[in-house]
C-alpha cells in the first residue's frame, strides 16, 4: 500500500509538544517555590547522605523525573488529551508511582531529603498539573467546537452501526473524530451512497473500492471497526498488517455503550482477546468513603455557608408572606420517599397555581416540566434561584443522609411513576444535590437525556467523578447558565 495514502494531521503533535512544556515549566516552578516555602529564598539547605545535593539541584531533579513519568505513562497521548477522566488518572497515577520511586531510591541511596519540602512539592505538582491540563483542554475542546483540530475516520462494519457512532460522534465534538467515510469490504455499493445522516456527507464504499482508496476518499487519520464479520476470517489481523507503516491509528468499537472505561478490561481467553465488562458500580456509592465524603462535606460546607444562609433565610423572611423553608415529599434510594427542603422562592400558593400556568404556556404537567418567566417565583426567589442558593438547605438532607452532594436529581411520585426499567436504576443510589445531568445542559435537557445521564453516572460511580461534578456545578452556578 502507498504510505502517502494518508497521512497525520500536524496538530497531534503541536498540542502534546505544547502540553509537555507547559508541564514541565509547572514542575519547576514547584520544585522552586517548595525549596523557598521550606527553606527560605537565600537558604543554602542540601540533601543529607553520600549524595548531599542543593534543594535546588533535587528539586531539579525532580522536576525532570516528574516530567518522564509523566511521558512514561502516556499522559500527553492524543487519544487521552480533551476527553474523559483517563487524563487525569494517568496524571495521578505517574506522579503517586514517581514519588514512590524518589521514597525507595532515598532509601537505597540514603538521601535523607526534608520531608516538608516533598510534603510541599507533591500536592502542590499535581494540582498545578491538573489545573494547566484543565486549561488545555478547554483550549482544545474550543478549538474543536470551531471545526479545528479534528481527527478524521473511516468506518469498517455494517450501516447500521457506522450509523450509529457517526451519530454519536457528531453529537460529541469534544471527542475530536469526524467519521469521513464507510467502508463495507463486503458489500456492492454505488458510487453516489451515502449515509443517511441529517447535515452530514458521509461516503459509503464497498466492494468497487480496496481499503488504500477507502482511506484517501475518507482522508482519514484513524480507522474504527464496528464489527469483524465484514471483514471475512481473519480479516481484523490482514487490516493491521494493510495499516502497517501507515500514520493511521486503528480501533475496534465493542458496541458497548454507556460503560466507563475503569469498568473495561482486556483479557485473553484461549489466546482470543476479549472486553471484560466489570458490573455496574453503584454498589460502591453507598460504601463508607462515599458516605464520609458527603456527610464531611456537608459540614463543612454549612459552617463556610453559614453566613449566606442566614442571610438567604432573613431575605426570604422579610420579603414576602409565608415560611422561610419549603418542603416537600421527594422519592429516593430504594423508591423511598424523604421531605426535601429548599429556601422558599415561590409565592405560598405556588403549587396550586402550576398547572394552569402551563396550560397557558401550551405545556403540560410532567417530567422536568418548567415555567419560564415564571410569575409565582417571588423578586428574592429569582436572586436565589440564579445563582442555586435555594438548594443550599438541602445540604441538611446531605447531613441526616437522605441525600448525596452528587447523585440522581430527586424526582416526585408522579415522575417515578414514569420510570421504565432502565429509568429505575436512578433509585439505586441517593439522590443528589446536583448530578450528571445538572452539569451537562441542566434545564435544557430532555427528559431521555437527562435519564440517559443519571443511569450512567448510576452505573459508573467514581468518587473521582464526584469530585469533577461538583467542580463542574461550581462553574454552572456562578455562570447562572440555563437555570430558571
Amino acid at each position: 500500500m502507498d504510505s502517502s495514502a494518508t497521512h497525520r494531521a500536524p496538530w497531534h503533535k503541536q498540542v502534546a509538544h505544547r502540553v509537555f512544556l507547559t508541564d514541565t515549566a509547572v514542575l519547576f516552578a514547584v520544585a522552586i517555590l517548595g525549596a523557598v516555602l521550606r527553606f527560605g529564598a537565600d537558604a543554602e539547605a542540601t540533601t543529607n547522605g553520600p549524595l548531599s545535593v542543593s534543594y535546588w539541584t533535587f528539586g531539579a531533579t525532580l522536576a525532570v523525573g516528574w516530567s518522564v513519568a509523566l511521558q512514561a505513562y502516556r499522559t500527553r497521548d492524543s487519544r487521552v488529551l480533551g476527553d474523559g477522566v483517563e487524563e487525569y488518572r494517568r496524571i495521578v497515577r505517574a506522579s503517586v508511582t514517581f514519588f514512590g520511586l524518589v521514597a525507595i531510591a532515598s532509601l537505597v541511596f540514603k538521601i535523607d531529603s526534608s520531608r516538608g519540602y516533598l510534603a510541599i512539592t507533591f500536592p502542590l505538582g499535581l494540582l498545578g498539573l491538573i489545573v494547566v491540563r484543565r486549561v488545555w483542554r478547554s483550549w482544545l475542546n474550543r478549538q474543536r467546537q470551531r471545526g479545528a483540530m479534528i481527527t478524521n475516520a473511516l468506518v469498517i462494519g455494517g450501516m447500521r452501526s457506522a450509523e450509529d457512532i457517526t451519530r454519536h460522534l457528531g453529537n460529541s465534538p469534544q471527542s475530536g473524530v469526524r467519521v469521513t467515510g464507510v467502508w463495507v469490504p463486503d458489500r456492492a455499493t454505488s458510487l453516489c451512497e451515502w449515509l443517511p445522516i441529517p447535515d452530514a456527507f458521509v461516503p459509503v464504499m464497498g466492494t468497487e473500492r480496496n481499503l488504500d482508496a477507502a482511506l484517501s476518499v475518507a482522508e482519514a487519520e484513524l480507522v474504527i471497526v464496528t464489527d469483524t464479520e465484514h471483514l471475512g476470517h481473519a480479516g481484523l489481523k490482514e487490516l493491521t498488517w494493510e495499516l502497517e507503516g501507515l500514520d493511521v491509528d486503528l480501533l475496534v468499537s465493542p458496541n458497548v455503550v454507556d460503560v466507563s472505561g475503569s469498568r473495561i478490561q482486556l483479557s485473553r481467553v484461549g489466546k482470543m482477546p476479549f472486553l471484560n465488562v466489570d458490573k455496574p458500580t453503584y454498589g460502591d456509592a453507598a460504601t463508607w468513603p462515599k458516605q464520609i465524603f458527603d456527610r464531611a462535606g456537608a459540614a463543612a460546607l454549612i459552617l463556610m455557608l453559614s453566613p449566606v444562609l442566614l442571610a438567604a433565610a432573613l431575605a426570604v423572611k422579610m420579603t414576602s408572606r409565608g415560611p422561610v423553608f419549603y418542603h416537600q415529599e421527594r422519592i429516593g434510594k430504594d423508591g423511598e420517599p424523604f421531605g426535601m427542603i429548599k429556601f422558599r422562592s415561590m409565592h405560598p400558593d405556588a403549587d396550586a397555581r402550576l398547572a394552569s400556568l402551563l396550560s397557558e404556556q401550551g405545556e403540560s404537567v410532567g417530567p422536568l416540566a418548567k415555567l419560564k418567566n415564571d410569575p409565582r417565583i417571588t423578586r428574592v426567589g429569582g436572586f436565589l434561584r440564579r445563582y442555586s442558593l435555594d438548594e443550599l438547605p438541602q445540604l441538611f438532607n446531605v447531613l441526616f443522609g437522605t441525600m448525596s452532594l452528587v447523585g440522581p436529581r430527586p424526582q416526585r411520585q408522579f415522575e417515578v411513576d414514569l420510570y421504565d426499567h432502565v429509568a429505575h436504576r436512578r433509585l439505586r443510589v441517593l439522590p443528589g444535590m446536583t448530578g450528571l445531568w445538572q452539569v451537562s445542559g441542566r434545564s435544557d435537557l430532555t427528559w431521555e437525556e437527562a435519564i440517559q445521564l443519571d443511569t450512567y453516572y448510576v452505573e459508573n460511580w467514581s468518587l473521582t467523578a464526584d469530585v469533577a461534578i461538583l467542580w463542574r456545578t461550581m462553574k454552572a452556578v456562578l455562570a447562572s447558565d440555563g437555570a430558571y
